[in-house]
């Protein structure tokens, strides 16, 4: 995979994303201003909060597509990952929101004036968030981009608070301002359990969580006719940036040059099954001390 051709298509999709949701967040923030409907317009700054995530996705990718360094002798890859816990963090954000706007809701009795034009503007941006995530979802998954399935999720989120909008102009009109407070909180939920996932997944890369089914990675390798058995295999990293370890037994008469020669048959094999794979380290040991490992 190029590097460079998946930072700037990565990139690319970050700034159309960015556009849309800003302009969702202005469209529906100016018409709650001016027609008066707090509903729409906390929906808007909520759909602000999108736009930040784009800005921290764009900050975040500059610094995971810098080569390795001194410092940073794996690369950076993982600062992606790591900006993805600043969706969460803002997920939650949101969610503290909604729920100081429910607050405010409960303690006044102001029942605003819903038009069609509340409909439509809630409609339109429904439309526009739908495209938005399944077009990060399908970029996210062509090019494994943690951070981007991250703001999809962010985004759907955004989905669910605009029909629980939606459906509380609808109660409203109805006369039934208590499904706003039903309506909201079942949003809550819906963005705390996005805010968690996102955290979980990052957690695993961050804290070196097995990637890789060692059983799965053993049996490519014992497919090469002169490995005679492997053990210690361990897997940490993205699922485009894993890094493998792993020792392999040979007959304890092998050259020097031709053990060399296994490792990097063993080192191909790896990468060419499982894509993502960006470094392995085999530990060549004789067969004498296969017996010490049992």
């Amino acid at each position: 995979m190029d590097e460079r051709i998946r930072y700037v298509a990565l990139r690319r999709t970050l700034l159309y994303v960015l556009f849309c949701n800003l302009g969702v967040a202005l469209a529906k923030v100016l018409y709650g201003k001016m027609a008066g409907v707090a509903s729409v317009t906390a929906d808007g700054f909520h759909s602000l909060s999108d736009g930040a995530s784009n800005i921290i996705g764009l900050f975040g990718l500059a610094f995971a597509f810098r080569p390795a360094d001194a410092s940073h002798p794996y690369g950076h890859k993982k600062f992606e990952t790591f900006a993805s816990l600043g969706i969460a963090m803002l997920l939650f954000g949101a969610a503290s929101e909604i729920i100081r706007e429910v607050w405010t809701r409960l303690s006044t009795s102001h029942i605003p004036e819903i038009r069609t034009e509340s409909f439509a503007i809630v409609a339109v941006t429904i439309l526009v968030n739908t495209f938005v995530v399944f077009w990060e979802k399908s970029v996210g998954r062509k090019w494994r981009s943690d951070f981007l399935l991250a703001d999809a999720l962010h985004t759907q989120s955004d989905i669910f608070v605009s029909l629980g909008v939606f459906g509380t102009l609808v109660a409203v009109r109805l006369g039934l301002p208590w499904m706003d407070t039903l309506t909201a909180l079942v949003i809550v939920g819906l963005i705390v359990r996005a805010g968690i996932a996102i955290i979980r997944e990052s957690s695993r890369i961050l804290c070196d969580a097995n990637v890789l089914h060692p059983e799965a990675i053993a049996h490519v390798v014992r497919e090469i006719p002169e490995v005679q058995g492997c053990h210690k295999i361990r897997t940490r990293g993205r699922a485009d940036d894993i890094h493998l370890d792993l020792h392999v037994l040979v007959d304890e008469n092998m050259s020097v040059e031709e053990a060399h020669r296994i490792s990097e048959e063993v080192e191909q094999a790896i990468k060419q099954k499982f894509h993502g794979v960006t470094d392995v380290t085999v530990h060549i040991e004789p067969t004498t001390e296969k017996e010490e490992h049992q």
